[in-house]
């Protein structure tokens, strides 16, 4: 099996494993329970909050864990939005954004709240001018995801930081960026960011936001005082700790890994004919972990398809959202030749990925544009 689909989402640690399963079978106490083996649990929580919060570069309590990066993203930009009403109604986004921001915009458009989508570069790239003639004196926030899920562009969010009103709160999804960029909140004064451990080697289910102190959000799970009140249900714990294992055991060597086989693929599908590459062509603009292809003779899909006999997996654009559309809004918006739209394949790379699975599937590839038996063509 060559797996190539690792934006979408990674496979866990086996170290990674075997701590969550410990929390499964030996240390299972509700860390809301005040005897002994309750708090047995919540210490290994506040553990893996502090771990977590050293890495990003905040203080533990301004950790929030959730279920995903989806459920992190709705919870800073809903809950901020109904928290702070009464400061104003005007909230900016960009058009590339992941589904849970887009929909959550479009949800808040229903409410009472006024939404700017900014448009974005041929490589998805917002401008700081834009954003900053976009600001009303009704604007509470701004929400733009650090490195975009389907063409790997990674915003400069501390030029975009400069370009907002000191009044107006800034959220960025983090989701695809956290661990392959050199991203902390000391360098990135954000206000909130959204984390989801399934795309660097922690399991599915587990995520978590950043939250400065002094942001006030309206709580959207109740039940319960959990997560400083902001987020309620019992805490997941074996996935917590599990989570904090995935992220000690990434490393500076794991990126540069990714950021030398990304080189050397691209590099490789340059040479195809009727090939193009879509985002970034300045690697260092990119996220180490992304690729995105597009072509002229072949749906994405099929070729989705066709590699997938063959054992090689990719995607086709945002896992959350290619099931339901057969037109990327992100290549509509970076104004991707018609031609080649439908034919866009993303291939994910991570820190287990070999050269040699690169080369299987540039075979695989190459094998299909050049006309295999029995092919279809777009």
């Amino acid at each position: 099996m060559v797996y190539l689909d690792n934006n979408s989402t990674t496979m866990v640690d086996a170290s990674v494993v075997s701590e969550m399963t410990r929390f499964l079978g030996e240390v299972y106490g509700n860390p809301s329970s005040l005897h002994d083996f309750g708090q047995t649990s919540q210490n290994e929580i506040s553990r893996a909050r502090h771990e977590i919060a050293l890495r990003l570069g905040c203080q533990s309590d301004e950790i929030i864990f959730t279920s995903s990066g989806s459920e992190g993203n709705n919870l800073c930009i809903k809950g901020f939005a109904f928290a702070n009403k009464h400061k104003g109604n005007h909230i900016i986004t960009t058009k590339i954004e992941h589904p849970s921001i887009l929909e959550t915009c479009m949800y808040l458009s229903k409410s009472g709240f006024e939404v700017t989508y900014l448009d974005v570069d041929s490589e998805g790239f917002v401008s700081t001018e834009a954003l900053s003639d976009a600001i009303r004196k009704d604007t509470i926030l701004v929400s733009i995801g650090h490195v975009n899920s389907e063409i790997g562009t990674v915003q400069d969010l501390k030029a975009l930081l400069l370009g907002r009103n000191n009044n107006v709160a800034f959220h960025s999804d983090c989701v695809q960026s956290f661990l392959k960029t050199d991203f902390n909140v000391n360098d990135y004064d954000v206000d909130m960011a959204s984390f989801s451990g399934h795309k660097f080697h922690a399991p599915k289910g587990i995520g978590f936001v950043y939250k400065k102190r002094s942001i006030k959000l309206e709580a959207q799970i109740h039940g319960g005082m959990q997560e400083a009140g902001v987020r309620s249900g019992t805490e997941n714990v074996p996935y917590i700790v599990a989570l904090a294992q995935a992220i000690k055991l990434y490393t500076d060597e794991d990126v540069l890994k990714m950021k030398s086989l990304q080189e050397y693929l691209i590099s490789s599908l340059e040479e195809l004919n009727g090939v193009i590459i879509n985002g970034p062509r300045d690697l260092q603009k990119r996220v180490c972990t992304n690729i995105n292809i597009a072509n002229q003779s072949f749906e994405g899909e099929f070729i989705l398809r066709q590699l997938s006999k063959k054992g090689v997996f990719v995607s086709t654009g945002s896992a959350c959202s290619s099931k339901h559309t057969k037109i990327s809004p992100v290549l509509q918006a970076i104004k991707c030749n018609a031609r080649f739209i439908q034919g866009n394949v993303r291939i994910g790379i991570s820190k287990y990925t070999s050269k040699d699975c690169i080369d299987t599937f540039l075979d695989e590839l190459k094998l299909l544009f050049n006309g295999e038996k029995g092919l279809r063509p777009l």
